[in-house]
C-alpha cells in the first residue's frame, strides 16, 4: 500500500473533488508513488517529480484519463502505447485509459515506462525542440505583449504547441475587433500558464 507520508494533501483534496476517472486516477497515483516520485499539484493536476524535474502528470478528459510524460518523445515505447496529444506537441506523450482494469493490467509496463522516464531525467537528456520560426503574431496581440511585460513573459513560458494554438486562434478572425476580443478573453489563461484548451 502507498506510504501516507508521500501523499500530498493537495492531491488528496483534488481527487476528493474529481467526479470522473477518480478510481483510475487513484490507481495511477499509487503506481507513481510506488516509483518513489514526489507528488505535487501543478496546473491543477497531480504531477510527479524526480529531484524537482517533472516526470509525468495525471490528466482527466471527457473520453479518457491519461498519464502524460513530459519528455515522452524520448521514451523508447516498445509497447506502442504512447500517444502524441496534439499534432504540434513536441515533447509530451500520453498513455490513455478508459477504465481502471486497463491500468491494473498494465501496471508492470507503466512502471517500466516511469523508470525509463526517471533515467532520461537522470541522464540529463533534453527534447530537441524545433523552433517555431513560422509563428506570425497578429499585430493586435503583438501590441498587447509590448504593453504588458507580464503577458509577454507568460506567453514565452508556454510550450511551443500552446503558443502556436493561441496564435492560430488569434489570427483566424478577419476583423481586428474580433481578434482583440479573442486576445482579451485568453489573457488570463496565458497569465496562468494555461493552453487554449486547458480547463
Amino acid at each position: 500500500m502507498t506510504n501516507r507520508e508521500e501523499m500530498n494533501p493537495k492531491v488528496d483534496a483534488y481527487l476528493d473533488k474529481v467526479k470522473k476517472w477518480q478510481a483510475e486516477m487513484e490507481k495511477l497515483r499509487a503506481i507513481m508513488l510506488d516509483c518513489q516520485l514526489t507528488e505535487e499539484l501543478k496546473w491543477g493536476k497531480p504531477c510527479y517529480m524526480f529531484q524537482n524535474s517533472n516526470i509525468a502528470i495525471i490528466q482527466g478528459f471527457k473520453e479518457h484519463c491519461a498519464l502524460m510524460f513530459f519528455k515522452g518523445a524520448l521514451l523508447k515505447d516498445p509497447n506502442g502505447i504512447l500517444i502524441k496529444p496534439g499534432e504540434d506537441t513536441q515533447a509530451g506523450r500520453q498513455i490513455r485509459f478508459t477504465n481502471v482494469e486497463e491500468i491494473v493490467e498494465m501496471e508492470t509496463i507503466l512502471k517500466a515506462y516511469i523508470n525509463e522516464a526517471i533515467e532520461v531525467e537522470k541522464s540529463g537528456l533534453k527534447v530537441d525542440f524545433k523552433k517555431n520560426t513560422e509563428l506570425i503574431f497578429p499585430e493586435e496581440f503583438q501590441a498587447k505583449l509590448d504593453e504588458n511585460p507580464a503577458l509577454k513573459t507568460a506567453f514565452a513560458a508556454l510550450t511551443p504547441g500552446r503558443q502556436r494554438a493561441y496564435i492560430m486562434h488569434f489570427s483566424a478572425p478577419k476583423q481586428s475587433k474580433t481578434r482583440e476580443s479573442r486576445i482579451e478573453k485568453c489573457k488570463q489563461d496565458i497569465l496562468s500558464g494555461k493552453g487554449l484548451n486547458d480547463r
